[in-house]
């Protein structure tokens, strides 16, 4: 995720943190400061940072039980939101998906029995309305974020973990796809409940949450659409096969050069045996402009570790690898190995909206 950084690995995931974070952190010092001087702030923010890291430990609730099926994750971002774990893919068996989605949950129910049998704490209703209050108890405030979090997460609608396992139910008997729109349905009607109580009782925080909750239910179910229709297709039906392509030995000022007389965004850089190389990005070849010039060798900024598949393959494989990892292309190989065409996020976006159309057109038929 772009604005974010790095700040240690825990059990084979990256942990970053964006930066709007830290204007969070001093949003709730400078609040907190204001309210009750220094010991006020120092407790606003060690507060913040003990809910995150309740937050972190839920995000690695879903990563463990994911990595159980196979699936990895390679990154837990912190938001000021909440935290946001980047799966390689959700299970689509229902089971797996249920397991997957309650195990974060599961994790704030342990944390909040723990603090409550065993550090005398106690879930307060009080403490959620005035978490900012120094006044009370460290750790009731902590347990009663815990409990809120693990009710909060429950709501069936998308992306709370509750969204995951209503579509899941409805997976067992529904079509996925089907399952998915139905579920993205109700997480936009829910959605439209917060922002309409948000907006008679003036609570901008539930507006934002209507907000977050009806775009995440809709790309949802875009993005399920998407695997759906990608399985009845080839790689060959998707691909980008009229392109230019730069060489081992190529500067950043040839690639500036085409970057000007095409329409391309990306480039593939490929050998004289067909062989690809690597992928140099609009991005990348802007910023090695800025920083060394046009002298500097594409090879030095283009992204190497860029996957490729058959020209045989189904275009659903080719999507698990541009949803799978930071790449900003799939190339497509013949059987001899030579690039012969190369798939995008974009170009993949168009080919659905030209397949939707052609499928509502036949229905209106």
């Amino acid at each position: 995720m772009s604005w974010s950084f790095p700040i240690g690995r825990l059990l084979g995931s990256e942990i970053r943190v964006h930066v709007t974070f830290f204007l969070l952190l001093a949003w709730i010092a400078i609040a907190h400061y204001q309210q009750g001087g220094t010991a006020a702030a120092i407790d606003g923010v060690l507060f913040i940072i003990a809910i995150f890291a309740c937050v972190v430990a839920h995000e690695f609730g879903h990563a463990l039980a994911a990595r159980r099926y196979g699936i990895k994750t390679p990154d837990i971002t912190l938001l000021p939101i909440g935290g946001l774990a980047r799966l390689e893919r959700m299970p689509e068996k229902p089971g797996q998906e249920i397991v997957v989605a309650l195990a974060g949950p599961a994790v704030n129910v342990v944390i909040a029995i723990v603090l409550i049998v065993f550090m005398q704490a106690r879930f307060d209703m009080e403490a959620l309305q005035s978490l900012d209050n120094p006044a009370l108890s460290f750790i009731v405030r902590l347990a009663s974020v815990n409990v809120f979090l693990v009710l909060f997460n429950l709501i069936p609608a998308f992306p709370m973990d509750g969204g995951r396992v209503l579509r899941a139910l409805l997976a067992t008997r529904y079509p996925r796809a089907r399952a998915t729109n139905i579920a993205a349905r109700i997480g936009q009607a829910l959605a439209f409940g917060f922002g309409f109580l948000g907006l008679m009782s003036g609570n901008p925080l539930l507006i934002f949450i209507a907000i977050f909750v009806y775009l995440a239910a809709t790309a949802e179910a875009q993005s399920v659409g998407m695997q759906d229709i990608s399985r009845s297709l080839g790689v060959r039906d998707g691909m980008i096969t009229r392109f230019e392509a730069l060489g081992p030995q190529s500067t950043i000022g040839d690639a500036a050069e085409l970057l000007l007389r095409t329409t391309q965004h990306e480039f593939p850089v490929v050998d004289g045996t067909g062989k690809l190389w690597g992928f140099l990005t609009r991005t990348a070849m802007v910023q090695a402009l800025s920083d060394s010039g046009p002298a500097t060798p594409v090879i030095d900024v283009m992204a190497s570790s860029v996957p490729t598949v058959s020209s045989s393959a189904r275009l659903d494989e080719a999507l698990k690898h541009l949803q799978g990892r930071s790449t900003p292309a799939v190339g497509v190989t013949d059987w001899d190995g030579q690039l012969i065409g190369y798939i995008t996020p974009e170009n993949v976006g168009e080919l659905m909206m030209v397949e939707n159309a052609g499928a509502s057109r036949s229905l209106a038929r």
